[in-house]
């Protein structure tokens, strides 16, 4: 009987999938049941454990951080989104005179500019700004290309507009184009403008008291926080976060504008009549030191003259001439070395160190004379130089450098105006030949109009030198005044010196060389002086071999009892006319001033005061 066999699986035969797949799962089972190592899974859990804490604490840092320290620069991001910051331009204070008169005052007006970012068609809105505006062609280029750059967010249109052109470049209607307020300044007369100064366009002091007192003028500006749309109009009820500007301080100044007003018209009348290059006037209250009118006006390059080339009284140094006279016969009088009735032998020229070739030096006297018997007073009426030396030779170079010290020259005034000059003396020490003694008349020194105004003014205060003073105070913006120090004093003559040359001074007035500076009714008295200007080739002769003069008289009144100080200079008159001359470029121009205070001032000399005698004293022989 046979047997039937079924199929038997060989020993090579291949698995079948199903087997592989069975087979898997045994070996996967087996694993996590038969094969676990507990050290392997616990590191597994602890450096997941440790990874998910450090990105926990990453985060936690940086959720701080942005909360905190990292926080300013989003919300920054934020706000720059939806809102816009203005500037509220703080109001510049007004300068004042010395009675509450506006001098400078700032005026309102307007600047329209555009934020490119919220201008929808720069090439239309260029087009019809430079339209309204009057633009050139390649103007309205550039501001089509700025209106394009989405970066500019400033670009101004009109810079301190009239408030009638704003309005009309606002009924424009463009996007992106804005308006806002600002000020400008205006002075009460352009004359002003040496002394005042100037603002760029944003209102910053630029020269002049404006400069000066930039700070207590500016104020401090605030600012405005407001949301806009997506036009960059301004969203109602969003300006909450302002912060409104101070106004600056108003600045009083010691200037009266009456008078200064006057001033500036009589010299600038003088010098166009003279065909001169500048002029300037001081006036200076005797006692305080405060300047009443300061002006200052030069010919400019069209044949105008104006006062757009600065304070020049204050930040320029002239050698003075013949007004210094004033000091060296003071100094010799307050030191005893001569007396008003001394005697000199006055030759009409005098050599310093005939001897010698490198010092030796020759002047004469302005008019013709033989060798004169001439008394101090004389000397001084009848302005001799050489006369003034030899009573110079009675003091050392020392004491004559001394009371030149004294009287502020070498120094600036501390006035404190800007780019003032201290002028140029250089040390007795230094001084070689006829240096020693030039200086006694006029030459081998200079000096600013505002030092020698202060200087003779000494004379006229009794002896004692006051500092000059532009400002006296200022008025903050919640209208409490505060009143500025007058300046320091000191003793430079004896008051009897002082009453001697005032009784000189008025016999210049009187009988010498300043008799165009007399007030009917009323004894004035003062200095004239005629000095060569220098030029730059540092000798005194021009290209063409001829002279240039600066003619000029200081002065107060009333002579006796000074109230006022005045200084009159005129630079450059026609060198041709009789009037380029101290006692007749500058002294009626004194005279008319005089009248001014006066008038203005209730000016009235003492009952014994009646003006200058008729008659010439026997002392001082004929005039010249």
């Amino acid at each position: 009987m046979s047997t039937v066999v079924g199929p038997r699986r060989g020993k090579h035969r291949p698995p079948t999938a199903s087997e592989i797949l069975r087979d898997r799962a045994r070996r996967a089972t087996e694993s996590m049941t038969t094969n676990l190592q507990g050290g392997s899974i616990r590191y597994r859990l602890f450096g997941t454990f440790f990874v998910v804490v450090l990105l926990l604490g990453v985060m936690l840092v940086r959720v701080a951080w942005l909360q905190t320290i990292g926080s300013s620069g989003y919300r920054e991001a934020s706000i720059a989104q939806r809102t816009r910051i203005n500037v509220i331009d703080a109001e510049r204070g007004a300068i004042l005179d010395r009675n509450g008169f506006e001098l400078a005052i700032p005026v309102p007006s307007k600047t329209v500019y555009a934020d490119a970012e919220f201008v929808t068609d720069p090439v239309g809105a260029a087009r019809a700004l430079a339209v309204a505006l009057g633009m050139t062609p390649e103007q309205e280029v550039e501001l089509a290309a700025n209106l394009q750059d989405k970066s500019k967010n400033y670009t101004v249109i009109a810079r301190q507009a009239t408030l009638e052109l704003a309005d009309t470049l606002m009924a424009l209607g463009l996007d992106g184009v804005f308006v806002k307020s600002e000020a400008s300044r205006e002075l009460s007369s352009e004359y002003l403008r040496a002394v005042i100064g100037r603002t760029d366009p944003d209102l910053n002091g630029t020269a002049g008291l404006e400069l000066q007192y930039n700070e207590l003028l500016a104020g401090v500006d605030g600012k405005s926080i407001r949301e806009v749309n997506s036009k960059g109009r301004s969203i109602a009820n969003t300006d909450t976060n302002s912060i409104p500007a101070i106004a600056g301080s108003n600045l009083l100044t010691t200037l009266d504008r009456n008078i200064q007003f006057q001033v500036d018209g009589l010299l600038a009348q003088q010098i166009e009549r003279l065909s001169a290059l500048s002029g300037t006037a001081i006036v200076m209250d005797t006692a305080s030191g405060d300047i009443l009118a300061l002006s200052t006006i030069r010919r400019n390059e069209d044949g105008t003259y104006s006062s757009d080339s600065g304070n020049f009284a204050a930040v320029e140094a002239y050698e003075p001439g013949s007004v210094a006279k004033v000091f060296s016969i003071a100094a010799a009088l307050d030191q005893k070395s001569v007396e008003p009735t001394s005697v000199f032998k006055v030759a009409p020229t005098f050599t310093f160190n005939p001897e010698s070739t490198k010092w030796r030096y020759t002047i004469k006297d302005a008019y013709p004379h033989g060798i004169e018997d001439m008394t101090v007073r004389k000397i001084l009426v009848d302005s001799s130089n050489i006369g003034t030396v030899q009573v110079a030779q009675t003091m050392s170079p020392e004491s004559v450098y001394n009371y030149l010290t004294g009287f502020g020259f070498g120094s600036s005034t501390g006035v404190g105006f800007p780019g003032e000059a201290k002028g140029l003396l250089t040390s007795y020490k230094k001084w070689r030949g006829s240096e020693n003694y030039t200086v006694s008349y006029g030459y081998g020194f200079a000096a600013t109009q505002m030092q020698l105004v202060a200087a003779v003014n000494a004379v006229a205060n009794n002896g004692v030198y006051v500092t000059p003073r532009l400002v006296s105070g200022r008025v903050g913006p919640d209208g409490v005044q505060t009143n500025f120090d007058l300046g320091p004093t000191r003793p430079v003559l004896k008051s009897e010196t002082s009453a001697l040359m005032r009784s000189l001074m008025s016999d210049v007035v009187c009988f010498g060389t300043a008799k165009l500076a007399q007030v009917p009714g009323m004894t004035v008295a003062g200095k004239t002086g005629t000095a060569y200007r220098t030029q730059e080739s540092g000798g005194y002769e021009t290209v063409t071999g001829g002279r240039e003069y600066r003619a000029s008289f200081v002065g107060f009144l009333p002579a006796y009892e000074p109230r006022f100080t005045v200084l009159v200079s005129v630079e450059d008159p026609d060198p041709s006319s009789r009037d380029r001359f101290g006692g007749t470029a500058a002294a009626p121009v004194f005279a008319n001033i005089a009248q001014a205070l006066i008038t203005e001032y209730d000016v009235r000399p003492a009952a014994t005061d009646k003006g200058c005698p008729k008659e010439r004293p026997a002392e001082l022989g004929p005039g010249h």
